[in-house]
């Protein structure tokens, strides 16, 4: 037993050891972490110098990574916005599913290497299924997932998530003549017992969950508040998979659940590091699992595969985007996300070959296709970014092909998050023409119920901002929550609209020189005037009359004005990416009295946390 365990030591070293070198070599090369642990994973498995020999068991434990990833998603996609992406989800990634399979299955039945209409049919619809990990990873890196297209992306990739129970339930009936009829009351019965776990699931998460996570909060300790987590996570997908149904699907709607709860940013803390280190762990096994012998005698047919897989992913993907009214672009940016082939292929190969669907070498080359589809995914999401950019490019010298006609209001908001629905009530009482862009569906819902326009895009795009009205609107008011985000569109209506006035919200003081040296007509710090107003609700708290209050603000607000024309005069460089920092308007009348000897140690500036 000593022995074993020390060999479990060894191995798990091993692993982190070639991890740890992987990804750096992969950055400094210019390519995807996934990549890297791919390649690692050849390196140390049974086609490599042999380290580990049972790849599939380092993917079966490695699949609750993929697990966890679900769970953090179903974290950040509230109920409310998947209920809003039904219509994507059931729609294009159905079309998807069936469009990409059935064109990868004819591939495939027509290329020789025996494959009969089952064996391409497995074939079709394995490498259909695109890579979860892979696609959200790149979308993460590119900050697609706020976006139209990267939102609906997402929608294609649970689609096919959801899609993997049914695909799996396919195979037996495959089999030729080693299946029975099931029974409608057989049939019935197992359709029952999946609707009853998807309600205690979706009812446990609702109701018990959050109860049980405020008791556990109020005992202190934060181990117990990880193991909950865990135990959540597991629990629902071990759930889902004992009647049948995907183990990440369960932890999808147990995030899902949970989204609105108060202890989401805690429990996707919690979460984050197991999952980052099983996706990790669950791209080397892909890797290990991957037979080089079968690679390298048949690499030329292999390549030519690979590229004909990929390329009809593309074609096909790129298709359904544009038939669901997407822009050219953001087709291009979802084809090139979408081409991987997904995890999930590595369940079925192996599923199919026990029912004798496939013969092992036939497995072994469509496993290596599927490997070599990711390793191929992150340069293709790269070209597909520039080629994107190209295209937006050239259709910034064109007038938008869509009659927006309509769009034509008064003030154009970009922006519809808190800061913008206050602006925007203030125009709604006066009863101006309104137009809103934003690219967030619960905020296009809510500017529904104000009876604005609304462009649902974004607003850092140019043809997004002509086509909302801009060149027509009076004001523009950029109501956007990030620095980066504001500057760039400020940027792009300078260079191109220069007409309509500028109204923007400024981040911080900094953000306010910077916005005036651009020469904006109007801008404000987004919390100053309501952290005056809460500074004088303060001050006849502590016991000053209504007007001595009032005049002590509107005191120091001019100071902060006259302040702020002097650093924008020459003080401060309006381009500084830092923070100004602040001092007293009004000069103290005593020194700073630390109050503890952590204080004292940074205000004194004595160790190295203290600046």
């Amino acid at each position: 037993m000593h022995g074993e365990g020390q060999g479990y030591l060894i191995g798990a070293l091993i692993f982190l050891v070639t991890a740890v070198v992987a990804v750096p070599v992969a950055r400094r090369l210019g390519l995807s972490p996934i990549v890297g642990y791919l390649l690692a994973g050849v390196a140390i498995g049974p086609s490599g110098i042999g380290v580990f020999h049972d790849p599939e068991r380092i993917i079966t434990v490695a699949e609750i990574g993929v697990v966890l990833l679900l769970f953090i998603i179903g974290l950040e996609l509230q109920l409310s916005r998947l209920l809003a992406l039904k219509r994507a989800i059931f729609g294009m990634g159905l079309a998807q599913l069936v469009f990409t399979g059935t064109a990868i299955a004819a591939l495939t039945r027509f290329a020789g290497q025996d494959f009969d209409w089952r064996a391409a049919l497995v074939a079709g619809l394995a490498l259909s299924l695109s890579a979860t990990s892979i696609a959200l990873q790149l979308l993460e890196e590119k900050g697609g997932l706020s976006q139209p297209y990267g939102q609906r992306a997402f929608a294609v990739l649970l689609f096919q998530d959801m899609a993997v129970v049914p695909l799996i339930a396919l195979m037996p009936l495959l089999t030729p003549g080693t299946h029975e009829a099931q029974t409608f009351e057989q049939g019935l019965g197992h359709v029952s017992i999946i609707v009853g776990a998807l309600a205690i699931v979706i009812l446990t998460g609702r109701y018990l969950l959050t109860p049980m996570f405020q008791v556990l909060a109020r005992s202190g300790a934060r181990e117990v508040m990880t193991a909950a987590a865990l135990l959540v996570v597991l629990g629902a997908g071990a759930l889902m998979a004992s009647v049948g149904m995907s183990m990440a699907m369960g932890a999808f709607l147990a995030g899902v659940m949970l989204s609105e709860s108060s202890f989401r940013h805690e429990l996707e803390a919690n979460v984050e590091a197991f999952r980052g280190l099983l996706v990790a762990l669950f791209f080397m096994g892909v890797g290990m699992s991957m037979n080089l012998a079968v690679v390298l005698a048949n690499a030329w047919l292999l390549i030519v595969g690979t590229l004909l897989v990929t390329l009809v992913k593309a074609v096909s993907v790129w298709t359904v985007f544009r038939l669901s009214e997407g822009t050219r672009a953001d087709a291009v940016r979802s084809a090139s996300v979408l081409t991987p082939a997904g995890e999930f292929s590595f369940v079925l190969f192996p599923l199919a070959l026990g029912l004798g669907l496939i013969t092992s070498r036939q497995s072994d080359m469509l496993a290596a296709c599927a490997g070599m589809t990711m390793l191929l995914g992150p340069p293709i999401a790269l070209f597909g970014e520039r080629l994107a950019r190209r295209l937006e490019r050239s259709a910034v010298t064109q007038e938008p092909d869509e009659d927006f006609s309509d769009a034509h209001g008064s003030v154009l908001v970009v922006g519809f998050g808190r800061f913008g629905q206050i602006v925007s009530q203030c125009l709604l009482a006066r009863g101006l023409d309104v137009t809103i862009i934003d690219n967030d569906v619960e905020m296009i819902q809510n500017a529904g119920r104000f009876g604005f326009r609304i462009y649902y895009g974004d607003g850092t795009r140019l043809e997004v901002l002509r086509a909302a009205g801009a060149e027509r609107a009076r004001v523009i008011a950029v109501c956007v929550d990030r620095r980066e985000t504001s500057d760039r569109i400020i940027d792009i209506l300078r260079s191109n609209i220069p007409a309509p006035q500028l109204f923007v919200r400024a981040y911080d003081r900094t953000h306010t020189l910077a916005l005036r040296a651009r020469g904006v007509d109007f801008e404000i710090r987004e919390t100053f005037e309501s952290a005056l107003t809460f500074g004088e609700a303060t001050l006849r708290a502590s016991g000053l009359d209504a007007a001595a209050a009032r005049a002590t603000v509107n005191d120091v607000r001019e100071r902060d004005l006259a302040r702020l024309a002097l650093q924008e005069a020459g003080g401060v460089d309006p381009g500084l990416t830092g923070v100004v920092e602040p001092e007293p308007l009004i000069p103290p009348e005593r020194e700073a009295h630390p109050l503890n000897p952590e204080a004292e140690d940074v205000l004194k500036r004595e160790t190295e946390f203290s600046g």
